[in-house]
């Protein structure tokens, strides 16, 4: 039998690898930092907002905020990079019974000068206020407009009919406005671009004034940049991280979440990109 000859167990060898200077505790350290840096930047950059928030606006709850602390300190900071210009707000029969009388600013400081109310919808919708908000708006002084809410699947004459018969503008009113945010169900962006178009056409005709068009954003970008050049835009872009109006807009719609005395719930907060004086020359004469 051959003889059988031992082995010595293996030793389990240590590593002799190194560890890197970003490992562990140093790793945890500069992501700490660099969040503790981001918190830092952000508070600086927004502290009338945060100060205005924690001493005022903390002692003078509005109970009808529906934003967030962040996205009302973003309202306040717009605001106030834009404290040489007009603000104004949209209303439609979704914020009820409003209390004129008690509209005056928003955030207790900046002074509201305009409204836009929603008159009608589609071919046959009235909104149900909008009579009400319409004489409103003028008896408690402020520069007022009204706009249709465009249904693309219905015909747009039809729709302009319903705007024309409702809508008797006034020296001092807005031009007329056409709101488009939705796309055509039943028919192509071509076909949807040819019934915007007849309806623009039709009301400037009975007016004799070039209408507003309202949009948001990407929407102008992608369909009405192009061909409805010349016509004056109202967009709307609630982008947490604009905080400067754009050459292009005449009209910014800024946020929905506004908060403004004499209307329950949220309220979208528009500025006009200009001067009181220069708004005045938009207006019917």
């Amino acid at each position: 039998m051959a003889k059988q000859i031992k082995r010595k167990p293996a030793t389990k060898r240590r590593s002799t690898k190194k560890k890197t200077f970003f490992s562990g505790w140093i790793i945890s350290f500069i992501i700490t930092f660099f969040i503790l840096l981001i918190i830092g930047i952000t508070a600086y950059h927004y502290r009338d907002a945060l100060a205005y928030y924690f001493s005022f606006r903390s002692k003078h709850a509005i109970e009808n905020s529906n934003a967030t602390k962040v996205e009302e300190a973003r309202i306040y900071q717009v605001l106030k990079r834009h404290d040489k210009k007009v603000f104004g707000f949209d209303v439609s029969e979704y914020q009820g019974k409003i209390n004129w009388e008690e509209i005056t600013t928003i955030e207790d400081t900046f002074q509201l000068k305009f409204v836009f109310v929603r008159a009608t919808a589609g071919k046959d919708k009235v909104d149900r206020r909008f009579k009400q908000n319409w004489i409103k708006a003028k008896e408690n002084g402020f520069v007022r407009g009204a706009y249709h809410y465009y249904r693309p699947n219905e015909n747009s004459i039809e729709q302009a009919t319903n705007f024309i018969k409702t809508v008797k503008l006034k020296k001092g009113d807005f031009p007329p406005v056409l709101d488009i945010e939705n796309l055509p169900k039943t028919q192509s962006i071509d076909s949807l671009k040819v019934g915007l178009k007849r309806w623009l056409k039709k009301v400037e005709n009975h007016y004799n004034v070039k209408p507003i068009i309202y949009s948001g954003e990407s929407y102008y970008k992608d369909f009405l940049a192009d061909e409805f050049d010349g016509y004056t835009f109202w967009i709307a872009n609630y982008n947490f991280f604009v905080e400067d109006i754009k050459d292009h807009w005449t009209i910014w719609q800024f946020t929905e979440k506004g908060t403004v005395p004499g209307i329950e719930g949220p309220v979208d907060i528009n500025i006009y990109n200009g001067t009181p004086k220069m708004l005045n020359y938009m207006l019917l004469q």
